[in-house]
């Protein structure tokens, strides 16, 4: 599943076809995806301009400006396993755009491939968006800006890793007597937002933290390591363009390369690249996902 790097990407991939346009057409081609599409969904978006874009955790957010007719809301997006944005922009932009992104965004399967999967189209002056997604694992809804924090989906996240809530002081407090290993409690959304599996053993693995160790037991030096560990590897992950796991592709159809620069995930039973360490890389299964570490220098 697309982890908050991959979000990130398709998020900024997105935003020059969206923001600061009217959705001048909107077509859902089936009910559902992995729940039911909300009632009216196309008919909501159709004719609504895109305040922003944004990501909050593994989600993307399209903010609606409000008309006469209707509130601000705001179009929740999840990727789901095998979710994927296909854009193709227009040559020419809309009122008032000074924008030039003819080009940037195309992807590599051409100029009006279709396929059965495609089960959201919308259309703006800047272009067509495509949301593919063969195994419909992804999720969409509206919902009312003023009350975004509210939603079921979005409710008891904990703060953006990027962010200034996010900080040791935070994560001493909800690791506190945590007997529960440290890999599945940075796995709890409501601990930190958007941290999936690949960047846990990353950050781990940067820190010289066993995944199975006992998250309550970290003294405040390794918290404060970890946070900025944490940090480093997603920023560097955004930086890279995400990374290409399964049906993974950013907004331009071009692969991530982060995975080139993993330095254990996926890598089981090769030497570990920390300097002057001898260990080789490990794999274990913690509830239910593959955790990948040096035991000789991850303590």
């Amino acid at each position: 599943m697309p982890e908050l790097p991959e979000v990130e990407t398709v998020c900024r991939g997105v935003a020059p076809l969206l923001e600061g346009f009217e959705i001048r057409d909107a077509e859902a081609r089936r009910p559902d995806l992995r729940w039911p599409l909300p009632k009216r969904f196309a008919a909501r978006l159709k004719g609504r301009r895109v305040e922003t874009v944004r990501r909050r955790s593994k989600y993307i957010l399209a903010d609606l400006k409000a008309t006469k007719s209707a509130l601000a809301e705001t179009w929740i997006i999840h990727l789901g396993m095998s979710g994927r944005f296909i854009v193709t922009p227009s040559s020419v932009g809309g009122e008032g755009s000074q924008r030039n992104i003819t080009g940037e965004f195309v992807h590599s399967t051409g100029a009006g491939s279709e396929s059965p999967h495609d089960h959201v189209v919308v259309q703006t002056d800047a272009g067509r968006l495509v949301y593919n997604d063969p195994r419909r694992f992804g999720a969409m809804d509206l919902w009312p800006t003023s009350d975004l924090g509210s939603h079921r989906l979005l409710a008891s996240i904990g703060p953006e890793p990027l962010g200034n809530g996010f900080h040791a002081d935070h994560l001493g407090e909800r690791l506190h007597n945590k007997t529960a290993s440290i890999k599945s409690v940075l796995l709890d959304q409501k601990v930190v937002a958007g941290l999936g599996n690949i960047y846990v053993c990353e950050a781990l693995h940067r820190t010289g933290v066993d995944p199975r160790r006992a998250a309550g037991g970290l003294s405040r030096a390794r918290l404060e390591r970890l946070v900025a560990a944490i940090r480093e590897v997603l920023s560097e992950a955004i930086e890279a363009g995400g990374s290409t796991l399964r049906d993974y592709r950013q907004a331009d159809g071009d692969l991530g390369y982060f995975q080139h620069s993993f330095a254990v995930y996926g890598r089981e039973d090769a030497p570990c690249p920390r300097q002057n360490c001898h260990g080789e890389v490990r794999r274990i299964v913690q509830t239910g996902r593959s955790s990948f570490y040096c035991p000789v220098c991850q303590t």
